[in-house]
């Protein structure tokens, strides 16, 4: 087993798909810093499973996505697949080559495969942990990892051990187990609760249980008598309505003899009525044939005056000329269009090559404009700041120089009146008042400043939201674009022949003379595709051959190679179709070869299949024309086909080759409108981010500038409350003169030495030159060339999408003109041959004229005959109607007699009717109060029926019996019904004094006795499962010391072998930190060098760390192999004697292992099998190389 290949698509740095390919041995990653090497590590950890964004050097797991450089947008999700070779069958998985692959996107969905199928994280991890690989990783060793493997604590090291021996799936195991413990110690304390409440209901429950039982006796008493009570009334009933239906039956005999001489005169009165009803269809239909031929007669006159009329106006010479243009003209007008196009095709490559020029061009004007505002703007700052300095120390200067002055003058007038002081005071007042005033002007400033500020913000605002809306127009297109392609696949495939036809086409190549098919090789106008398969039949999905010959080649490949059979349309005929015979078609009718257009060698053969195949709207309008023209076929837009002897049609119908083929068209054109509205698109998102950009420069540099502003207001502020406190100062002195004199003395020699600093340092900076405002020339030069140049750039747009639409405009109008031109020629023989058919229709109407005029006269003899047939079928049927009047007046004498009788014998049935109600009614009661069959009741408890023994009279019996008394058992009694109800009575006040009777209690007493055995034994069953589990933790516990103790021991010698090589006179060991409990112990590392006496870890300098923490992974690796490792730089702390003790120990590893390694180090490079080489260019994606030390050969690996 072995690592075969890693693929990475939109991992990190690596944007586009990058396939590094292993093979066993050492493979050596490298590069230069922060080209991504350390990424191919982080990949490998990620598709393995890692969850932790830490272990992949993230904040977040969807730091792993590639988020974009400057020239390539981020991508929307990150696939890693690593594909190991199990052909020693090391995963228990029954492939030899397994492929992970872990898929993540934006919005933190991922998901995992394994050969191709979804699966769990779970799945994953479970596949790799038995081999070796679980949550520490130690199989991959990333950077930093080394130190971290030393401070880790002893239990943290131990997890090393058990993962390389397999341990954790025992774990795992054994967490499963207590799991399951805890949620049994659960339903084991149910259980117990609820068998106690079982039991405390089971007693109160078998009290109601007894007072149910005796109150069954009662019933069973009450229900036996009141079936003896309806039994007995069943029976009487019964006797007294079979006696008054003898009497019934007389009745009903003498209403039948009635009948019977009614049946007899109606017998007659029905065959009277039967012959009118026969005389009257027949002289119905002398009348109605009477009128039909006098019809007949006004009609074909006017079929003869219309013949007369139509005969005229056909002999009538009628010239038709042709109102459209000379054929020969439309041809050449469609040469002149065609050069015309060449012509535009050519202007629109110029304008898109002068566009791009000044594309260029505006980029590197935009470049320079952008660098020379910037220098503008610190050059302005530099003034300011200069001019804003040397003004504020003139002002403390001036200030000094006041105070001085004031405190001269009050030294000198201290003995003046304190008038004087109050004028200073005022004075005071007066420059506060100035300063307030000079505050004023830069709130205004402030404000507009802070309104330019707005103002840039809401544009860059309004630019980003443009940008946002071109960037989801962009992502509509792509996704219409992908939605276009899907579908022109999706219907190629549909395309794609599995019959015999299909076999030809993927075997045009050895049949030379084979078109293709012909639905591809025919035009349909849009809207006809349904329509034209349908009246093509199978030529639709047909494949078309030059001639007969092609077509036996194609038939002998078809039976040589077993493909199938294939239906063939042979071209290269040199016949046509005569239409001059076809009739005119009604308006909405269209004939079916003048919408399609086939090549030349096909056009025949088409107008054949097509012979007098006319297209319809509907069925109704197929079924008129065929009625009016048999010869004609016609076909819906639907696909129905209606002909006059056969159609075919109904609504369920699968797509011809001709449907798809033209789905597959339009597809294609919406693909291209697409993919020229996204290249639209584009180019105005390419704009709006421009503009954004300058936009949010704009708003930086007003932001600037408010920010200036406020520190001057803040300055200003500052002078301001110096002011104030100045004429406090004054107002206090004038109340203290007496006091202070020798304080303002002081005051004085202090002002004196600040003035004389002051104003050396006033005198120093006057000397310096101030700068003027900053040339601007530069800057306004550079924005004035970036203007033309996007005016130059517009006009170039402008100007490539005047040649494009010009293009488009005429752009098919030669294909146009020459189908117009090929359309004129049939127009003018069409002409020709409607004048042929009109002399033919003048022949035919003077034919008409002769018949119909013949047939007059003979129609006029039959009227004659039709109206005297008439005349006697009239006089018969009043005759017969007289002898129906006089047998109707005997059935009237005899229907009031049965009228009497029939109502004597429905009184009869009414009374009878009652009665049975009666007997109904008590039925019914007895059914819904007992549910016994009527029959059932009357055999055992009917009168005569002995009535048993009771219940109780049975159980007294059953214990005396029992007691040892001899007795005999109590005999039955004869019916008697005032002994039965009395018995009924008795049981009813018995059940009464039972009180509340819980019906239900015997039923539930048994289910809660038979509920509580039941969880009874579930707690047993429980709680033996309970010791099975325990016993089951206890075999885990004794399988983990096992493996755990054998690893352990292999581990801790290997490390000290391991230690001596990299520590040649050293001592190295490995030690438990509770030997005594091997379940929980932790694994602590002591480490001896050469010429040290120090064990501990931390003393060590941090190449012997890395040493020894790379010592104890090889003595793991070496006690439990792996499968493969990886390694990110473990070497880089290492001198070169360290390097090539650890390379010795790498190569050993080589022959049981396949080592990864990323290195910058060349002692290591020089043992690999393989090298990859990585890099990353300005553009910020990473790039892979590969190099076989072995052949010499350079792969690139795809990217």
């Amino acid at each position: 087993m072995h690592l075969k290949s890693l693929t990475l698509k939109g991992f990190k740095s690596f944007a586009s798909a990058t396939t590094l390919r292993f093979e066993p041995g050492i493979t050596c990653v490298v590069g230069p810093n922060g080209s991504g090497k350390s990424n191919v590590l982080d990949a490998l950890r990620w598709v393995m499973g890692t969850q932790g964004a830490k272990d992949l050097r993230g904040g977040k797991m969807e730091d792993v996505i590639f988020a974009g450089t400057a020239g390539r947008a981020p991508l929307g999700r990150a696939e890693v697949t690593l594909t190991i070779d199990n052909a020693d069958g090391a995963l228990p998985i029954e492939y030899s080559e397994v492929s992970i692959t872990r898929r993540m996107f934006r919005d933190g969905a991922s998901e995992y495969e394994i050969n191709g199928d979804r699966c769990r994280l779970m799945d994953v991890q479970e596949l790799l942990s038995d081999s070796g690989i679980g949550r520490e990783m130690h199989v991959i060793v990333g950077q930093g990892q080394l130190s971290a493997i030393l401070e880790s604590k002893p239990e943290e090291r131990r997890a090393f051990i058990e993962e390389a021996a397999g341990v954790l799936k025992h774990r795992k195991r054994k967490e499963q187990t207590l799991r399951k413990l805890a949620n049994m110690q659960g339903n084991l304390d149910r259980l117990g609760d609820l068998t106690t409440e079982l039991r405390r209901q089971l007693k109160p429950l078998g009290k109601q249980a007894e007072i149910a039982r005796k109150a069954q006796w009662v019933q069973s008493e009450l229900r036996d008598a009141r079936l003896r009570l309806f039994a007995h009334d069943l029976v009487t009933q019964r006797e007294g309505i079979a006696k008054e239906e003898a009497d019934e039956r007389v009745a009903r005999q003498r209403r039948a003899e009635v009948e019977q001489a009614l049946e007899i005169v109606a017998a007659e009165e029905a065959e009277l009525e039967a012959s009118l009803a026969e005389d009257a269809p027949k002289l119905a239909a002398a009348q109605e044939t009477w009128y039909k031929l006098s019809a007949l007669t006004e009609r074909l006159r006017g079929t003869v005056r219309l013949a007369l009329e139509r005969q005229r106006h056909l002999s009538s010479d009628v010239q038709q000329a042709s109102t459209g243009r000379d054929p020969d003209e439309l041809l050449a007008e469609a040469e002149q269009v065609a050069e015309r196009e060449q012509e535009l095709n050519e202007a629109v490559a110029e304008a898109r090559m002068v566009l791009s020029e000044t594309v260029q061009r505006r980029e590197q004007l935009e470049h320079l404009v952008q660098a020379a505002e910037r220098a503008h703007m610190a050059a302005v700052r530099a003034i300011a700041d200069r001019r804003e300095g040397l003004a504020k120390l003139s002002g403390q200067v001036e200030a000094l120089r006041s105070k001085n002055g004031a405190t001269s003058d009050e030294i000198d007038r201290l003995t003046v009146s304190l008038e004087e002081a109050a004028e200073r005071a005022e004075i005071a007042v007066e420059e506060l008042e100035e300063a307030k005033a000079a505050g004023g002007v830069e709130e205004s400033d402030d404000s507009d400043l802070q309104a330019h500020h707005d103002r840039a913000v809401e544009a860059n605002n309004a630019a980003k939201a443009r940008v946002e809306e071109l960037v989801k127009a962009e992502r509509a297109a792509e996704r219409e674009i992908a939605s276009e392609k899907a579908r022109v696949e999706a219907l190629s495939m549909g395309l794609r022949r599995k019959d015999g036809a299909g076999a030809l086409l993927g075997a045009q190549h050895e049949l030379p003379g084979l078109l293709g098919s012909v639905a591809a090789l025919l035009t349909v106008e849009a809207g006809h595709e349904v329509a034209l398969a349908a009246a093509l039949g199978p030529v639709a999905d047909a494949v078309a051959v030059n001639g007969g010959e092609d077509a036996l080649a194609a038939l002998k490949f078809l039976k040589d190679n077993d493909s199938g059979r294939a239906g063939i349309l042979l071209g290269g005929l040199e016949s046509t179709v005569d239409t001059s015979s076809w009739p005119s078609l009604p308006e909405g009718a269209r004939w079916a070869r003048e919408v399609v257009t086939a090549p030349p060698a096909l056009r025949s053969a088409v107008e054949h299949a097509l012979d007098r195949v006319a297209i319809v709207d509907g069925l109704e309008s197929a079924r008129r024309l065929v009625e009016v023209y048999p010869e004609v076929s016609t076909v819906t837009p639907e696909g129905d086909v209606f002909g006059a002897r056969w159609a075919v049609g109904g609504s369920a119908r699968s797509e011809s080759v001709i449907e798809v083929q033209a789905a597959v068209d339009e597809a294609s054109d919406r693909l291209s409108a697409a993919e020229r509205a996204l290249e639209r698109t584009a180019a105005e998102l390419e704009g709006a981010r421009a503009g954004q950009a300058a936009r949010r420069e704009e708003v930086g540099r007003a932001k600037e500038a408010l920010g200036d502003a406020k520190v001057r207001k803040a300055r200003s502020s500052e002078r301001l409350n110096r002011m104030q406190q100045a004429a406090r100062a004054a107002q206090a002195e004038m109340d203290r003169l007496s006091n202070q004199r020798a304080k303002v003395e002081q005051s004085r020699e202090e002002a004196l030495r600040q003035l004389a600093e002051l104003e050396e340092r006033l005198a120093a900076v006057a000397d310096q030159e101030v700068d003027e405002d900053p040339d601007t020339a530069e800057r306004d030069q550079a924005a004035e060339d970036l203007g033309t140049v996007r005016q130059e750039e517009m006009e170039s747009r402008l100007a490539l999408r005047t040649a494009e639409e010009r293009a488009r405009s005429i752009q098919g109008k030669a294909e146009s003109l020459r189908r117009a031109a090929h359309a004129e020629r049939q127009a003018r023989e069409r002409a020709e041959k409607s004048r042929a058919a009109r002399k033919r229709g003048a022949e035919i109407a003077n034919a008409v004229v002769n018949g119909g005029e013949i047939a007059l006269e003979r129609i006029e003899v039959s009227v004659q005959r039709a109206a005297h047939e008439r005349d006697e079928a009239q006089a018969q049927r009043q005759s017969r109607e007289t002898a129906l009047t006089q047998v109707r007046s005997k059935v009237r004498e005899l229907t009031g007699e049965l009228e009497k009788l029939t109502d004597a014998v429905h009184r009869d049935e009414v009374l009878r009717a009652e009665q049975r109600l009666r007997l109904e009614q008590l039925e019914t009661k007895i059914a819904e109060d007992f549910g016994i069959g009527l029959e059932d009741l009357v055999a055992e408890y009917g009168p005569d029926v002995p009535v048993p023994p009771s219940a109780g009279e049975m159980a007294e019996y059953e214990a005396a019996k029992e007691r040892g008394e001899d007795v005999t058992p109590p005999p039955p009694m004869p019916f008697d019904r005032d002994t039965q109800a009395r018995r009924a009575k008795r049981a009813e006040k018995d059940l009464s004094l039972l009180g509340k009777v819980n019906p239900l209690a015997l039923e539930e007493f048994a289910a809660l006795e038979e509920r509580y055995k039941f969880l009874s034994t579930q707690l047993e069953d429980l709680k033996d499962t309970r010791k099975d589990l325990e016993a089951v933790i206890k075999q885990v516990d004794e399988k983990i010391l096992e493996v755990f103790a054998s690893a352990y021991e292999d581990v801790a010698r290997e490390f000290e072998t391991v230690f001596s090589v990299l520590f040649p006179g050293g001592e190295g060991r490995m030690v438990l930190t509770q030997p005594n409990d091997l379940l929980s112990t932790g694994v602590d590392v002591e480490a001896r060098p050469p010429g040290k006496k120090v064990k501990r870890l931390s003393l060590l300098s941090g190449g012997e760390k890395s040493l020894v923490a790379v010592g104890m992974l090889v003595a793991i690796f070496r006690a439990r192999p792996s499968p493969f490792y990886v390694m990110d730089e473990v070497e880089a702390a290492l001198d070169d004697t360290n390097m090539r003790r650890l390379i010795g120990l790498l190569e050993q590893l080589r022959d049981s292992s396949q080592l990864i390694i990323i290195t910058h180090q060349k002692p290591t490079m020089e043992i690999a099998d393989a090298l990859y080489g990585v890099s990353m260019q300005g553009d910020g994606i990473t790039k892979v190389i590969s190099q076989r030390l072995r052949t010499s050969e350079e792969d690139p690996v795809p990217a």
